[in-house]
């Protein structure tokens, strides 16, 4: 065991501060991140569950945000390619959603997004994670399935009827994993969807389609194909690629992107202040038993050597701590049905970024050492 790592070690009292410094500023960048891509990821959260393999959007879209509607006739043409197993639309529309209070429960009167699926066994547009009960109750007229979140904020749980767009529904099951804090999401078919008025039957659009492959292994090479033949109608997207594009699409706000700023650097303000100061102070504190290797004949550049590793310790333990305390933040986020998501890159680079704070911290440590003479031994 180096001389760095047992100082660490048997002195934690004195770089605990660090420690909870780096921890606290990499919680703060990763917990913020992670519920704005948590939101992003609710938004898209029907797809990236689904089991399509190619998305068809309009040739100018960039992301799921604002889709432009495709030509009608764009749909049967997904079947000319021979790799084409299945392709179903991606209905979603909106209607007017108000409850039936019961006791002292309150009137909700509030719009919610209403997403078509297809409960049909092996269709593009059915999510994974949706229970037996969900799926039966899909198939019933009039009844709907709504997230757990979102009981509270709709007023209804299972067996509840409601109004929608003036008609009954019955609240069939409810699913998990689908919240969305921007607006409550409603499931149904898009049978249903036309029999209530969400969507238009004559209408001369469709939405995004989703398609099944029969061999998924092939996404990558027929979407290449779709696009070489599309002639500017539509564009073609893998799932995966998708997703990172919606993912990106959440940095690429405005508000988001300052706010995320502000935090990368508040954290790295408040880590390399608080850590640099700790490590000064406790080298100072340990200035004799400093002072008492060089008398022995150490140089200054194994004690710098010695302090940049004590540095590098401290950052390792920060990074764990960090990852630890946000693990539990998603814990309690997904307790209380918020959105969180962290990808493995995104925490990453908040390691990798907590880490350069400690090394800088220890960088900024080492003039304490120009203290440790032999001569104030004598003192």
């Amino acid at each position: 065991m180096s001389l760095a790592l047992s100082t660490l070690i048997y002195e934690w009292r004195r770089y605990m501060a660090a420690v909870i410094a780096l921890a606290l500023s990499g919680l703060l960048i990763l917990s913020i991140t992670g519920m704005f891509l948590g939101i992003g990821k609710a938004f898209s959260a029907t797809i990236d569950n689904s089991p399509a393999d190619i998305i068809i959007l309009n040739p100018k879209a960039e992301n799921l945000d604002g889709v432009e509607g495709l030509p009608n006739r764009v749909l049967p043409t997904m079947y000319v390619h021979p790799d084409t197993l299945r392709v179903a639309e991606m209905t979603r529309g909106g209607a007017r959603w108000q409850n039936r209070p019961k006791g002292e429960q309150k009137q909700k009167d509030t719009y919610v997004d209403i997403i078509g699926v297809d409960p049909r066994p092996g269709s593009p547009t059915m999510p994974s994670g949706f229970s037996p009960e969900a799926v039966r109750a899909l198939t019933e007229p009039f009844t709907v399935v709504i997230d757990e979140s979102t009981i509270k904020s709709l007023g209804a749980q299972a067996g509840d009827e409601v109004n929608l767009n003036g008609r009954n529904v019955r609240v069939g099951a409810t699913v998990s994993g689908y919240s969305n804090m921007m607006q409550a999401q409603v499931f149904m078919t898009p049978d249903n969807m036309r029999v209530l008025g969400v969507i238009n039957p004559t209408r001369l659009t469709t939405g995004p389609l989703m398609i099944t492959l029969k061999d998924p292994a092939r996404a990558e090479a027929v979407k290449g194909e779709l696009n070489q033949i599309a002639a500017g109608k539509y564009r073609a997207w893998t799932r995966p690629e998708l997703a990172k594009a919606n993912e990106r699409l959440v940095f690429e706000e405005a508000v988001v992107g300052i706010m995320l700023g502000f935090l990368v650097f508040l954290g790295i303000g408040i880590g390399v202040g608080i850590t640099s100061q700790t490590l000064r102070g406790a080298i100072l504190s340990n200035i004799k038993e400093f002072a008492s290797l060089r008398a022995l004949g150490v140089s200054m550049g194994s004690l710098r050597t010695i302090v940049i590793e004590l540095s590098f310790w401290v950052g390792v333990v920060g990074v764990i701590a960090s990852i630890g305390l946000t693990y539990v933040i998603a814990l309690l986020a997904k307790a209380q049905t918020v959105p969180m998501t962290l990808p493995p890159d995104i925490t990453l680079m908040v390691a990798v970024l907590l880490m350069v704070i400690a090394m800088l911290s220890g960088f900024f440590a080492l003039g304490m050492l120009k203290r440790s003479q032999p001569a104030d031994l004598l003192r």
